[in-house]
């Protein structure tokens, strides 16, 4: 695909505007709290994503209900079960006889207390693996959608839209809403029941000793409100910091080179170990506030434990509650007080699932590509290469039109060359051809069809194309070179490479056709690399080649070997040709000299030297 670099710069700036280092997702207005701002319309669109395993989320909430229940109702058995004991024991103590359990004396109510508990448990484990299930499930529905969808995403998506934002919405977003699904949406019911139920369980054994603790609950729950608004603010600069720290990182790495040979390495370490401290001390903040307030809220529940306590065994004491209610009341403070104590920032991790959530719609959400026809124009057979362009209008910005009117005709086998300054048009003009961009007006017809009648698919096969930037994959030469063509053989790729003048050097290199390339391919020069991609478009022997500046990386020698082997492959193919450098251009059929977006000239190499136009201004500026 062609690089960014290759758009227009300023309109390339106006895509761009506002967003931050590739190596971070820049967070918006709304996003710097991970806050949604459509929270209910976000969990709407997530019930209808989750069409097909409603069941297990309806399953996993029965379960949960049916866990409060049991760990709430064995409490509530436990009271009159210790009564029960307590009685026993005393009539044997007063007796002067052994107490022993048995299923006539208490045995049976400890085996029902028992299997309460055992069905708490069974009912826990079963939500717990049905909301796994439910939102592992959810999370690839999810990732196929982003899959398809970026798949359908014109390149315009991609000039606009920094790598590490898609990427972060694929995978850091996803699993967040994976993980908070699996442990929050449940735990936030479970909270909520359990707090509920034990509040109104406790207010039916005394209301003075409910009443302390739902005035600690108050406070505790004030308390968690306030830390917690300091917590996202803390946890959205740590990110900040996070992503600067990685920015320089990667900036030092990829500029490694540049760094020594200029002798900054000091200074550039300096730089690294000024924003690793900044995120330590963000992070130190940020964990001391995040990992404070659990134990904060459980120490105010603590000491309500102990009032709930002392005025319990007072009224112990005094007769006013029985042993059973007192341990069971007790229960209920401590079933009552974790839940409590993570109930907050449980809604905090369903507000972040959901902020992530409306990422991900947002980039399922975005203008897709314009769909092929349903039934696409058949193409001649055999493909001659006839090019037109016809009145076409185009701008990357509708309010800013780049091409107002251009024209051209290549016609079969003719070798048309474009030149013109940085920003001129160049390669938008290749954009069009290659349908990664929708012209706004007029037409471009390939051998008379009207490329828009085309597949994508079947107007790209007829093209060969050969870039100034070097792509190649993690994978070996041959490999690399057959890229375009399924099913190559070995004979192919090996002639291709002949043919690009690529096999001598492949032959030195330790295993031949079978190196590996990895690493952005630094064990090659980029020259090479060049090279390799040259031969890969003289492999799919394509009816039209395109070559951006091919021959920008390699030296003058290897540049002469590569324009006689391009000769030799676009005879009888239309070619279409950017170049910086006029001396490989001056034998073709048609130049093409590009200003801000339209052709303000174009003939032969004679015929516009004789014109002493643009291009002969320009002709003598590199032969002066």
């Amino acid at each position: 695909m062609p690089s960014e670099k290759n758009l227009e710069l300023d309109e390339l700036d106006q895509l761009k505007r506002g967003r931050g280092p590739q190596t971070k997702a820049q967070p918006g207005p709304d996003e710097e709290l991970d806050v949604p701002s459509d929270a209910l319309g976000t969990a709407a669109r997530l019930w209808s994503a989750a069409a097909g395993q409603r069941w297990r989320l309806v399953v996993a909430a029965l379960c949960s209900v049916l866990y409060v229940a049991g760990s709430l109702g064995a409490t509530a058995y436990s009271a009159g079960l210790i009564d029960h004991l307590w009685a026993n024991i005393q009539a044997a103590f007063a007796a002067g006889e052994p107490f022993v359990v048995s299923l006539d004396n208490a045995g049976i109510e400890i085996l029902t207390f028992m299997g309460i508990w055992t069905a708490a448990w069974a009912a826990y484990t079963v939500q717990a693996l049905v909301m796994a299930s439910f939102a592992e499930r959810l999370n690839l529905g999810l990732r196929g959608q982003i899959a398809d969808k970026l798949s359908r995403l014109p390149l315009s998506y991609y000039d606009a839209h920094q790598p590490g934002d898609t990427i972060s919405r694929a995978t850091n977003d996803l699993d967040k809403i994976s993980e908070v699904l699996q442990r929050g949406l449940l735990q936030l019911l479970i909270a909520v029941s359990m707090v509920g139920g034990a509040i109104i369980l406790m207010a039916t054994y005394d209301l003075m000793l409910t009443g302390v603790f739902v005035a600690f609950a108050l406070v505790a729950s004030g308390v968690t409100k306030l830390v917690t608004a300091q917590t996202l603010k803390l946890a959205a600069a740590r990110q900040a910091a996070l992503g600067e720290l990685t920015g320089r990182v990667e900036e030092a790495y990829s500029g490694r080179a540049v760094i020594k040979a200029f002798g900054r390495e000091d200074a550039s370490m300096a730089e690294i170990a000024a924003a690793a401290e900044d995120l330590a001390e963000t992070s130190a903040t940020a964990d001391f506030v995040t990992n404070g307030i659990a134990p904060a809220i459980r120490l105010l529940m603590r000491l309500c434990q102990v009032t709930v306590g002392l005025l319990a065994g007072g009224m112990l004491v005094m007769g006013q509650i029985s042993v059973g209610v007192f341990q069971a009341f007790f229960q209920y403070v401590m079933q009552a007080s974790e839940p409590l104590t993570q109930l907050s920032l449980t809604v905090n991790m369903l507000q972040g699932a959901l902020a992530a959530a409306e990422r991900v719609f947002a980039l399922v959400d975005e203008p897709e590509v314009v769909p092929d026809p349903a039934v696409p124009a058949p193409l001649p057979e055999p493909v001659r290469g006839r090019v037109a362009f016809e009145h076409v209008r185009f701008g990357y910005a509708s309010d800013r039109p780049l091409m107002r009117d251009v024209s051209l005709v290549a016609e079969p086998g003719q070798k048309v060359a474009i030149v013109g300054a940085t920003g001129a048009g160049k390669t938008t003009l290749i954009n069009l051809l290659m349908r990664f961009y929708e012209v706004d007006g007029g037409r471009i017809t390939l051998d008379g069809v009207d490329t828009r009648e085309l597949t994508r698919a079947e107007l790209r096969r007829q093209f060969g194309m050969v870039l100034q930037d070097a792509w190649l994959f993690e994978g070996t030469i041959t490999e690399n070179i057959a890229y375009g063509k399924l099913g190559a053989t070995r004979e192919e790729v090996e002639a291709a490479a002949r043919a690009a003048h690529v096999d001598f050097f492949v032959r030195t290199l330790p295993h031949g056709y079978d190196t590996m390339l990895s690493n952005d391919a630094e064990n090659i020069s980029q020259g090479q690399r060049q090279l390799l991609t040259i031969a890969r478009a003289m492999l799919t022997d394509p009816a039209i080649l395109i070559l951006d500046e091919a021959t920008s990386s390699v030296d003058t020698r290897t540049e002469q070997a590569i324009v006689r082997a391009m000769e030799a492959i676009m005879e009888n193919r239309t070619s279409f040709v950017i170049a910086h450098r006029l001396s490989t251009i001056v034998d073709a059929d048609l130049i093409l000299v590009m200003e801000k977006g339209n052709i303000i000239e174009q003939g032969t190499h004679e015929e516009l030297l004789a014109a002493g136009g643009a291009y002969a201004e320009l002709y003598r500026s590199q032969f002066a």
